[in-house]
């Protein structure tokens, strides 16, 4: 997988930006600010996911423009690929994000999961570590999503269900014929989820043993780390599940809400046998979560056949001398486009460097 060629216009602080990645590494420098994380978010955008910083969709347009477009050509299965995404404004002809792959129309962006892929680490995914479940879940599933096309048809179809009988719980009196309902609601959730468990067991599978050599190698030994997928029922099945779901039903009515299932999965992560969140420094915390990146661009190239693209948003200033050079040595191994406001750690590579100064991207420096 390599980006060969990303154009944007009309996105965020970029009016129009440039940009021709090195194979192997781009650094984009300038002061903060000035729209280095704005293309480093387009290039994540092309994998059909929501922005990685949580933005609305009409966050993404430049101010007073009607719609930002991101254009990008990559390799991939040994063919040049393109995808054009367009994202309109509420009241445009066509509000939020549409996409087209090779000049056919996909539909919202979305549907482009799967063609390009690209792993994202930056300052705030500490959280992974120290936040509640909902960011290790939005892990595993942005993860997923990207791998195989039916988990993300799954987890929508499952999330919806979920909304549904919440609102059919708190309701359920009033609700004529309500238990047949329910029943119907606990059948199809246990399909959709059986699916979502299925995937994210034999995904932990494979991202616990990498994270933990990876965390080996930053720490030299120090600790050992440990991730381990909890599931929600005996086994990560949709047969399971349906008696999980059937065993908490009393519970539920009293709640009124419901109490089981991939929503409110978990994944376990300690070192030396202890929750990382509660006794890990925050150095051996941040060095979880580089850990667990490296881990899912390893096994996502694994699964998929090819590495994804790394994103890396200034993560060199959160980080010590030793981590500083652990990272920078797997820089380069497979495209890599990294954010700084100083490129001196980067001297003793071959990194391209790409200047980003108000709103523009240039391969030489500005005057």
């Amino acid at each position: 997988m390599r980006l060969a060629h990303l154009e944007l216009t009309d996105h965020r602080n970029l009016a129009h930006a440039v940009l021709d990645p090195d194979p192997h590494l781009t650094v984009l420098c300038g002061p903060n600010g000035q729209g280095k994380t704005n293309l480093l978010e387009a290039v994540w955008l092309l994998t059909g996911g929501k922005s990685f910083r949580g933005s609305r969709d009409a966050e993404l347009i430049r101010r007073g423009c009607a719609f930002s477009v991101v254009e990008g050509v990559f390799e991939s299965g040994g063919s040049e690929k393109t995808i054009r995404l367009t994202v309109g404004s509420k009241g445009s002809q066509r509000p939020g994000r549409t996409a087209k792959l090779n000049g056919a129309d996909q539909g919202r962006a979305a549907a482009l999961a799967g063609n390009f892929q690209a792993v994202v680490f930056e300052p705030d995914l500490l959280a992974l570590v120290k936040g509640g479940p909902e960011g290790r879940r939005r892990f595993l599933d942005a993860a997923l999503c990207q791998i195989y096309r039916p988990y993300l048809v799954a987890l929508r179809r499952y999330m919806r269900l979920v909304a549904q009988k919440n609102a059919l719980l708190k309701s359920y009196d009033i609700t004529p014929n309500a238990g047949l309902l329910l029943d119907a609601y606990n059948e199809q959730l246990a399909g959709y989820g059986g699916q979502i468990m299925a995937h994210r067991q034999r995904f932990t599978d494979a991202l616990a043993p990498a994270a933990a050599a990876n965390y080996g190698e930053i720490s030299h030994g120090a600790e050992a780390f440990t991730l381990r997928y909890l599931c929600c029922a005996e086994a990560p099945t949709g047969q399971a599940l349906a008696e999980k779901l059937a065993a908490v039903r009393g519970s539920e009515l009293r709640a009124g809400f419901c109490l089981a299932g991939p929503h409110r999965e978990d994944l376990d992560l300690q070192l030396d046998g202890q929750p990382a969140r509660v006794y890990g420094s925050q150095g051996q915390q941040r060095s979880c979560v580089l850990a667990m990146k490296l881990a899912e661009a390893t096994v996502a190239g694994e699964l998929f056949g090819e590495h994804p693209v790394l994103l890396l948003d200034d993560v060199l200033s959160e980080l010590d001398d030793d981590r500083q050079t652990y990272l920078l040595t797997r820089m380069g191994e497979h495209q890599t486009i990294v954010t700084t406001c100083d490129t001196a750690a980067f001297a003793r590579t071959n990194g391209k460097i790409v200047y980003v100064k108000g709103g523009q991207a240039s391969e030489t420096p500005f005057a």
